[in-house]
This record gives C-alpha cells, structure tokens and sequence, in this order.
C-alpha cells in the first residue's frame, strides 16, 4: 500500500492556517498538527487501531480513531466526506489483510 495523506479544510475551526493531517501508511496512521511555532504528532500502528468514527456534516466530517491500548484517540475534524471514508477503508483493508481476510472492491459505507 502507498501512503496516502488527507488535509483537513481551510475552512474549517482550527484549520485556517495549518490543517491538521491524516497519513496512513502500510504499518499506521499518524496525525500531523502544526502551529505558528510547533508541531505534534501522534501515531496509532494499524493493528492496534479499535475503531474508526465519523461524524458527517453537511459539508465535512470529524474523523476519531481510537487504539486497543486505551491511549488518547487521534481527532480530526474538517475533512471531506470522501477522505473520512477513504481512511476507514484503508485501515479496513490492512486490517484484514493482516489478518488473512479481503474486503470486496469499491468504497465502503459509514
């Protein structure tokens, strides 16, 4: 799998200078947040990723992906209804390609 990275809006609260970012790579899923002077990062391994949430709007959707280990969940807000399902999709498939299972081809549904 390539890595793949989704940018929240501009449009949205928080985001306006430096949208936060979710990448997902073939191993995990990180979330980027930068500000005028620092930048966080927080990382979940894919197999130890629990759950992944969306909440759509109208326009964009807060994603909440927590681990199994019970740390602090990554959250994003501000990203578009496709890309929400797109990074649920890819944790899915590796998910179940670790685990020896495939999903059938075409997006997913939320």
């Amino acid at each position: 799998m390539t890595t793949e990275i989704f940018p929240a809006s501009r449009w949205t609260r928080g985001n306006r200078f430096f949208p936060n970012q979710i990448e997902v790579t073939d191993t995990s899923v990180t979330l980027r947040m930068r500000s005028w002077i620092s930048r966080n990062e927080m990382s979940i391994p894919l197999m130890r990723v629990a759950s992944v949430s969306i909440h759509s709007g109208l326009i964009w959707s807060d994603l909440l992906i927590e681990s199994t280990g019970g740390g602090m969940p990554l959250t994003s807000h501000g990203h578009r209804k496709e890309d929400a399902l797109r990074i649920k999709e890819l944790i899915a498939r590796a998910q179940n390609a670790h685990a020896g299972t495939s999903l059938p081809d075409g997006p997913s549904r939320a």
